[in-house]
This record gives structure tokens, sequence and C-alpha cells, in this order.
């Protein structure tokens, strides 16, 4: 069924991605802020739709195809962002190294899929944190403003930082899980 409440919660994560740059792109005090919210927002809905579809009895296909897809627009949209306004090289790196694992990961997982070894590239808990870190720190970087004094920008920047690095770590992992089924 495409209408169940996880999917709903997909496709709005999905409707979200054009507010998130119309607002970044505003020339207003108040429309960084409201980017990073709801991008944080957008965020906490990749954790609901799971809980839901599994608390519901709603699990799809659909689902299963949509909220990868989901994940991955969103992030590389808001990279592709803040690329658009800092361009030192630490922060275009991170987007390449982010960006880049997903295209990878994604290419694997559908070639592990049509040779039926998907398994073997499940989602670890290592793809969890790094997830978390990602929708943190890119929060905090859409946000740019500081609150009460602290840097939540920097630290935006530190917690994508270690977002990349866990994506790595995870990427080759599961290149090492795949690796007997890439090399016959």
């Amino acid at each position: 069924m495409p209408w169940n409440v996880p999917n709903t919660l997909t496709w709005l994560r999905i409707g979200a991605i054009p507010l998130i740059v119309l607002l970044f792109m505003l020339p207003y005090h108040w429309a960084s802020p409201a980017s990073g919210l709801l991008f944080a927002a957008a965020g906490i809905t990749d954790s609901l739709d799971g809980y839901f579809a599994r608390r519901l009895g709603q699990t799809s296909r659909l689902g299963a195809f949509l909220d990868p897809v989901a994940d991955k627009l969103i992030v590389a949209a808001a990279l592709v962002l803040l690329v658009s306004r800092d361009t030192r090289p630490l922060i275009v790196l991170t987007a390449v190294v982010i960006i880049g694992r997903e295209i990878t990961i994604s290419a694997l997982r559908e070639w592990m899929a049509e040779i039926g070894a998907r398994r073997k590239v499940a989602v670890s808990q290592l793809g969890k944190v790094k997830t978390v870190l990602q929708i943190v720190g890119l929060s905090m970087m859409l946000y740019r403003l500081p609150i009460h004094g602290l840097p939540i920008y920097s630290s935006g920047v530190l917690m994508t930082e270690l977002a990349a690095a866990a994506t790595l770590v995870s990427m080759v992992a599961y290149l090492r899980a795949a690796w007997p089924e890439l090399t016959q």
C-alpha cells in the first residue's frame, strides 16, 4: 500500500527537500536556521518510518526502496547546499566522501541483491551511527547561527567529519563482506 504511515513519512521527507533548499537560499536571517530545523525534522522521520513500519506491520517493498533513496537525496542536497556557501577543501572533501560512499554502497547493494546475496551488505550498527552523526551534523551546519554563543556551525562541521570517517569505515566493512562475491 503506497500511502501507509511509514511511506507517507518517507514521501514527506522527500517533499521537504525543495523546502530546505528554498529556505537555505532565502536572504533572511531566519532562513538558514529554519532550513536546519526542517532538515532535523526530516531526519527524525527517518527513524519514525522504520519504527512505524515494524510496529504497525506496514512494511512494503515500496518503503524498503523509498527509505534509502529519500535518505540519500536529502543528505546529498544538504551537502551541495553547504558546499555552495563554504568551499573550503575540508568541507568539499567531506561532501565528496559522503556522496561517493552513498553511490558506491547503493551500487554494491543493488548488485548483491541481483546475485541473491543482499543480506551480506545489510545496514550495520556503524551505518546507523553514521546516519545519526550526519543528520545532526548537517542540521547544525544548515542552521549556521550560534545559539547562546555556542558555535553551532563548527560543531556541525566536526560531527559531519566524524560521519564521513564512519562512512569510510562502514564502506570498507561492506566491501569486505561483499569481497568473496566480488572476486568470483
